[in-house]
């Protein structure tokens, strides 16, 4: 009997050490995919994106156990893929909470998927019950990935250190003799990473919570997820409120502070009335607009003018729900849309990389969507704005603490 109880606790050990082991990166392998479409890149098109500062609005790879200095073959980016598409800058976003059986129409606030990969990840305890925890370790992370990087992978937290990131781009004495690019040993200027949050109800009703995260190195947030919360309602909640009197206290805190208020995910009502109150450049850091793809997540384009009468952006995704399609060509064709509603100057990349969505390439890939702009007509210049400048000079702007 003793054997046996000795043998099966040996079986249960070994089981508990495959699941920690293998079922995270098993579970990302199933939500992150690339799904490749046919892609064709010009030499042309290759020979500006070397020359680019590309800069994208949203990606979710810190929720997922994968060392972002390596080159994977899961998800959708990590720096070795950032390098080679020429980025200059990647805004990873905190995700603290999804609800089961996760839809964009209707969804309360009762349950929540990532606890269990908090656990399976075996990430500190103080993370399994606090939202506000698990922003600060995605910020820890995020760090030791910067400070293991020799310099390749830059923190961003104030207009000068995106201001010298861009100035060392374009000057190979800065970067030329520095360690080689991770992926394939050649000089590679540095990357900007900067934390941005998906859904402010890890503030956990506290606006002081604001603070700590702004201490921790974000610089943006998203109000909600995919759930109304205790700021305000989002697009996939139950009511679909707008802003609560919290909320607005947070969207004028963060205008103070310097953290660039993020639209993504929230109601109509909502986006309208942050919109109405906005004193600064606002975003939508990924999405759609309803014109090319009409799902309820997307942007209408009394919210796009709205956007931009503040002077802000919109980050235009690469995923189905966003484009109605996984390919660079939809996604010009959104670009496209919002350039001719608003001006070119408001209108940026926000591809949900690692947000459990399907797209048709990766962060190395994203030349594709350059040729899809050269394809419609768009100018040399144009495309500079579009693939990075404009969300650049957005971020800048919105880190400048006001009155």
């Amino acid at each position: 009997m003793r054997k046996w109880l000795l043998g099966i606790a040996s079986l249960l050990v070994i089981a508990a050490i495959l699941f920690f082991v293998l079922a995270p990166g098993m579970v990302e392998k199933s939500m992150n995919k690339v799904q490749p479409v046919a892609l064709r890149i010009t030499p042309r098109a290759l020979a500006l994106q070397k020359t680019l500062d590309v800069a994208d609005m949203h990606a979710d790879s810190l929720l997922w156990k994968r060392d972002l200095l390596a080159r994977s073959d899961r998800g959708q980016v990590d720096l070795p893929r950032l390098q080679a598409g020429h980025y200059a800058l990647q805004v990873f976003s905190s995700v603290t909470k999804t609800p089961k059986h996760q839809n964009y129409d209707a969804n309360s606030g009762d349950t929540d998927n990532v606890t269990t990969l908090v656990m399976a990840d075996l990430q500190p305890i103080r993370t399994w019950r606090s939202l506000l925890q698990r922003s600060l370790y995605h910020a820890e992370k995020l760090k030791r990935f910067a400070d293991r990087s020799d310099g390749q992978l830059r923190l961003i937290t104030t207009s000068a250190d995106l201001q010298k990131l861009i100035a060392d781009r374009a000057d190979p004495r800065k970067w030329a003799t520095q360690p080689h690019s991770i992926a394939t040993m050649v000089p590679t200027p540095p990357v900007g990473a900067m934390l941005s949050i998906e859904g402010l109800q890890d503030l956990e009703g506290k606006i002081d919570n604001l603070d700590t995260l702004y201490a921790a190195g974000f610089r943006m947030a998203g109000l909600a997820h995919f759930f109304d919360n205790d700021i305000a309602g989002s697009m996939h909640g139950v009511k679909k409120g707008g802003l609560t009197p919290l909320g607005r206290a947070v969207v004028a805190r963060m205008e103070k502070l310097g953290m660039v208020v993020d639209v993504a995910h929230s109601s109509h009502q909502t986006v309208a009335e942050v919109i109405a109150m906005a004193r600064r450049p606002i975003v939508s850091s990924h999405g759609g607009v309803q014109a090319t793809c009409k799902v309820n997540r997307n942007l209408t384009d009394d919210e796009i003018r709205g956007i931009a009468k503040t002077g802000g952006v919109i980050g235009i995704g690469y995923w189905d729900a966003a484009i109605c399609s996984n390919k660079p060509e939809d996604a010009a064709k959104a670009i496209a849309y919002v350039r001719d509603l608003v001006g070119i100057d408001h209108v940026g990349l926000g591809s949900d990389f690692d947000g459990a969505v399907t797209t048709g390439f990766d962060a190395s890939q994203v030349a594709a969507v350059t040729q899809a702009l050269f394809d419609r007509g768009f100018s040399d210049e144009d495309i500079r704005k579009v693939m990075g400048g404009n969300v650049i000079r957005v971020l800048m702007t919105g880190m400048v603490p006001g009155q």
